[in-house]
């Protein structure tokens, strides 16, 4: 059987894929099915947080799923109980809710901010507040929550009461502010958007106007969450805690979750029926995440994300083609002087290296468990393309 070939005919072309077959996998190391190497420098789109098949993972995943694979939400099981707990203790929320994907969780964050405003201020108090060049999701709500007029085609008609504000500058954010708003939604780090971050100053000044305001702040962090800029939450960064906060890739390792938080002000307003979802909180992917942040809270664990992220910019700052790295921890966007980032994108592919894009940036998700010897490999191949 031609794999690609089968995928081709019997899966829909949403994709843009590489002619890559990968069949295995162990730590930042793969293998594709001619027994050809690479080193991964994307985790899966950040989200194989700890790498392929981590040992201790995988059994907790195995030893999950030889006792309860799945049951509804009509029922309680211990790992989506034990999973919450740890969230909520890690990062000082009051409650969550489950979903499979960042959409997922994205939405329900919609669902909860205007709910939020309907209960306190009843109808027309609906609007939400994302930024222009913002990456929300798929879905129709997510993708109308998506800050990039590429997606806002041929889907219509969208979802209304999105409004869209230039990232870092607050005198748009003011002028777009109206009775009608409910929330205001950003990621921390833009990273679909060109891996570009946030200035201190504007985060500082929409956690101050939804307190005067009393709208909610929403903050997707489902690609910078969990560890991978060198702290738990990037909000950590800039010294801010929204409302709402959103997660998914990485939390689980590679199994499909999605976790909407929520802090006092907000955890109870969806009630019973207020929203749902067959497989979130799936006893196997609250396992794998339950895992993934006993890792994450091993000592020095965040703290070797950080080096390895100044390691990495290090290296890369000799680069002539390099004019600039963006991004944080392991979060790292390349712009670059005369190549164009697919191109080097393909050619790393070539050598035995995975990468991504973002925009016309080289993007770097490197999983946060990798390690020494993969990481100044994964480096050379890189910066020889790059000085190529």
């Amino acid at each position: 059987m031609n794999i690609i070939e089968e995928t081709g005919q019997h899966i829909m072309s949403t994709y843009g894929r590489s002619n890559v077959v990968l069949d295995s996998g162990n730590g930042a190391t793969c293998e594709d099915t001619v027994k050809r190497k690479y080193i991964d420098f994307g985790s899966g789109i950040g989200t194989t947080s700890l790498g392929f098949s981590d040992s201790e993972w995988a059994d907790a995943v195995c030893a999950q799923v030889r006792k309860l694979q799945h049951t509804s939400n009509l029922f309680y099981h211990e790992p989506q109980a034990q999973l919450a707990k740890m969230l909520c203790e890690m990062t000082g929320y009051s409650k969550v809710f489950y979903g499979n994907s960042g959409a997922e969780a994205n939405e329900c964050a919609i669902k909860l901010a205007r709910k939020y405003s309907f209960d306190k201020y009843g109808k027309g108090r609906h609007t939400i507040i994302t930024l222009v060049n913002s990456f929300h999701g798929r879905t129709l709500a997510t993708l109308s929550a998506t800050g990039q007029d590429v997606f806002h085609d041929f889907f219509f008609p969208f979802v209304e009461g999105f409004r869209y504000v230039k990232a870092n500058d607050i005198e748009d954010l003011h002028a777009n502010l109206d009775e009608t708003v409910c929330a205001i939604m950003v990621e921390y780090i833009q990273g679909e958007g060109g891996v570009k971050p946030l200035e201190d100053a504007f985060v500082k000044e929409i956690r101050k106007i939804c307190d005067e305001k009393d709208i909610l702040m929403i903050a997707d962090e489902v690609q910078t969450g969990i560890g991978r800029t060198g702290k738990l939450l990037a909000g950590e960064h800039f010294g801010c805690m929204a409302d709402v906060t959103t997660l998914a890739k990485g939390l689980a390792g590679g199994l499909p979750i999605g976790a909407c938080l929520a802090n006092e002000k907000c955890a109870d307003v969806l009630g019973k029926g207020a929203h749902g979802s067959t497989f979130g909180g799936n006893p196997v992917a609250c396992a794998g995440a339950v895992k993934v942040l006993e890792r994450l809270a091993q000592d020095g664990m965040l703290e070797s994300i950080t080096r390895k992220s100044d390691q990495i910019r290090s290296r890369l700052s000799e680069i002539s083609e390099i004019s600039d790295i963006s991004g944080k921890g392991m979060m790292i966007g390349i712009a670059l002087k005369t190549k164009k980032a697919p191109d080097v994108l393909q050619q790393c592919l070539e050598n035995g290296l995975l990468v991504l894009t973002a925009k016309d940036r080289v993007r770097l998700l490197p999983p946060l468990t990798i390690s020494e010897t993969e990481l100044q490999d994964g480096l050379d191949i890189l910066c020889k393309v790059l000085e190529g």
